[in-house]
């Protein structure tokens, strides 16, 4: 082994050419800008008689109105 120290990679400055930017694998990634777009799209307030109609069902079931919502959302379809 060599007596040099290992210098930690993000500690060294980027190359001529580099463009200073932000790392491609950030939460400011198109994927997580979507995702967070479709998120809050899907868990936007439906209108009251939904969301009665959801409650009274999810009580019918044994379920709370989240997990309720939550089925929905994931199988497209009401139970």
């Amino acid at each position: 082994m060599s007596d040099r120290k290992r210098i930690d990679p993000r500690l060294v400055p980027p190359g001529i050419g580099h463009n200073g930017g932000p790392p491609l694998q950030s939460r400011y990634s198109w994927k997580a800008v979507c995702w967070r777009k479709a998120q809050a799209k899907a868990w936007k307030s439906p209108p009251p008689e939904v969301v009665r109609r959801r409650c009274k069902r999810a009580a019918e079931l044994g379920m709370t109105y989240r997990e309720y919502t939550l089925e929905i959302l994931e199988r497209g379809r009401h139970l």
